[in-house]
C-alpha cells in the first residue's frame, strides 16, 4: 500500500516525536506553554536535546520478501503489545491451520488493512475484524511469531524438528517469577507507532486463534516508549530514567555474527532465539536515593547517558580507569561493565525492550518496569549474562525477573507460503 493510498495521504501521518507528544498534550499543556519559539526556548531550557526523529503513520513494513521475520531487525517502534499464547488442542492439523491463518492475517496488518470484513452485508454475521484500527493507517506494524519449547514434542509429532539449542531456560540467579506471566507455547511481539494499531493486530490474531479452537491467551504486556535504540536512532530513556541501549547491536555484521542462525535445517537459517523477561522496578525506592548513587549503579551519568569515564554518550567506557584514591570510576557492580560484551568474551544480544506500567499495585506503589526482549542465536548468551549480572549487578537492589518465556522465531515465509509450514510438509 503507497502512502497515497493511506487516508489522509503521507503528510497528515509524518510527525516529530517531539510534534507528536505535544500534539497530543495540547489541552492541558498548550494554554501554559503556548506554541512557537517561546515553547521551544521553555523546552530548550531544561537541556533536553532535539528529538527529530519522524514519526510516518503511513509507513508500512512487508511480511514477506525477507529472509528474517519483521520485528527483529526492524527500526523499534514506539509501542508493543507482547501476547503469549497456550495450544488448547493436540491435533497437529490445528496447529499448522493456526500459522497459516496468521501469516495471511499478519501480511494484511502489517500493510494496514482489515482482516476481512468489519461490518458484513450480512444484518445477523459477526464481523471478521474487530475495526478499531480503520483509517489509522499501518503505523510501521510489525507483527513477530515464535514457537515454545512444546510444540516441537511427540504430542504434535515435532520432536525431531526442535531447533538445536530451543529448551526452557535454567534457573537464574535474578529469578522471582510468578507462574501466571511465565511460559508459553507460541508468542505475538506486535510492535508499532501507534499503540492502537499494535492493540487492533493482537486482538484479532488471538481471535483466530480461538474460533480455530488452537490456542487460547496465556499473558500479555503492553509497552510503550521504547527502551532500546536501533540504527539512526537516538537512545530512548528506561523508566529509571537513564538512556537505555546506548550499545546495543546496529550493525548488520552484528546481527550475522549475534543473532541470526546460520546452522541447522534450511527452515532454521535466518531464525533466531526469542528471551523476555518481565522485569519490574521498585521506582519508589530508586526515587529517593541520590543521583551519584544511581550514577554508580548504571555506570553512566544520568542527564548525558556518559559513562563515568567519558564526557558524552558514545565514549566507549574505560573499565580500569582509576580515581586519584585507586578506586574505580565505573564500580565492580556498574550494570554497564558486567553487561559490557569486552567483559564477557565478545557476547552480544540484540535488546529490543520496551516500558510497561500496570497501574497501581495493592500497596499503593507504582507497578511499573520494563518488558526486555532480547534476541539472539543461542539463548545460552542470555544465561550467560545474566548469571553475572543476577550475582553482582547492584542494579538488582531495585529491580525483579517476575516474568520468563523463550521461543524460537523462524524465518520468514516465502510468497505463498506461511509461517514454519516445513514443520508439516
Amino acid at each position: 500500500m503507497s502512502k497515497a493510498e493511506i487516508p489522509g495521504g503521507a503528510a497528515a501521518h509524518q510527525l516529530t516525536r517531539r510534534s507528536l507528544l505535544l500534539g497530543t498534550a495540547t489541552g492541558t499543556l498548550g494554554a501554559m506553554l503556548g506554541a512557537g519559539p517561546a515553547t521551544a526556548a521553555a523546552l530548550g531550557a531544561a537541556g533536553a536535546p532535539p528529538d527529530n526523529e519522524i514519526v510516518d503513520l503511513s509507513t508500512a513494513h512487508a511480511f514477506y520478501g525477507s529472509a528474517e521475520q519483521a520485528g527483529i531487525m526492524t527500526p523499534q517502534q514506539r509501542y508493543v503489545l507482547y501476547m503469549t499464547f497456550d495450544l488448547t488442542s493436540n491435533d497437529r492439523a490445528d496447529l499448522q491451520v493456526l500459522l497459516a491463518r496468521w501469516s495471511a492475517a499478519i501480511a494484511l496488518l502489517m500493510q494496514g488493512r482489515t482482516v476481512g470484513q468489519v461490518e458484513p452485508t450480512r444484518a445477523n454475521s459477526v464481523g471478521a475484524d474487530t475495526g478499531e484500527a480503520l483509517s489509522l493507517g499501518p503505523a510501521s506494524l510489525t507483527v513477530t511469531v515464535g514457537l515454545g519449547p512444546n510444540i516441537f514434542t511427540d504430542a504434535y509429532g515435532l520432536a525431531d524438528k526442535r531447533p538445536a539449542r530451543l529448551r526452557d531456560l535454567k534457573q537464574l540467579p535474578s529469578d522471582s517469577l510468578q507462574p501466571d506471566l511465565t511460559g508459553g507455547d507460541l508468542s505475538l511481539q506486535a510492535c508499532a507507532d501507534d499503540p492502537q494499531v499494535a492493540y487492533h493486530a493482537i486482538r484479532d490474531l488471538a481471535r483466530i486463534a480461538k474460533d480455530i479452537g488452537a490456542a487460547s491467551t496465556r499473558w500479555a504486556v503492553l509497552g510503550f516508549g521504547r527502551a532500546s535504540a536501533g540504527k539512526g536512532q537516538s537512545t530512548p530513556r528506561n523508566l529509571l530514567g537513564y538512556r537505555d541501549g546506548t550499545r546495543n547491536i546496529k550493525a548488520a555484521e552484528d546481527f550475522d555474527h549475534h543473532v541470526w542462525v546460520k546452522d541447522g535445517p534450511a527452515w532454521q537459517r535466518h531464525g533466531s532465539y526469542q528471551v523476555v523477561r518481565k522485569i519490574q522496578m521498585h521506582i519508589e525506592n530508586w526515587d529517593t536515593d541520590r543521583v551519584s548513587d544511581q550514577n554508580a549503579v548504571f555506570g553512566r551519568h544520568k542527564e548525558s547517558g556518559a559513562p563515568l569515564t567519558g564526557q558524552k554518550e558514545f565514549d566507549t567506557p574505560d573499565f580500569h580507569k582509576r580515581d586519584s584514591e585507586g578506586q574505580l570510576l565505573i564500580p565492580a557492580t556498574a550494570h554497564i561493565r558486567l553487561a559490557a560484551h569486552e567483559n564477557n568474551g565478545g557476547l552480544k544480544i540484540l535488546r529490543r525492550s520496551y516500558n510497561y506500567t500496570d497501574g497501581i499495585n495493592r500497596y499503593g506503589l507504582l507497578d511499573a518496569g520494563l518488558l526486555f526482549i532480547c534476541y539472539q542465536n543461542d539463548p545460552a548468551h542470555f544465561e550467560a549474562l545474566q548469571t553475572k549480572l543476577g550475582a553482582s549487578d547492584a542494579l538488582n537492589e531495585y529491580i525483579a525477573h517476575i516474568g520468563s518465556a523463550i521461543f524460537f522465531v523462524p524465518p520468514a515465509p516465502r510468497p505463498g507460503h506461511y509461517i514454519a509450514e516445513q514443520l508439516f510438509t
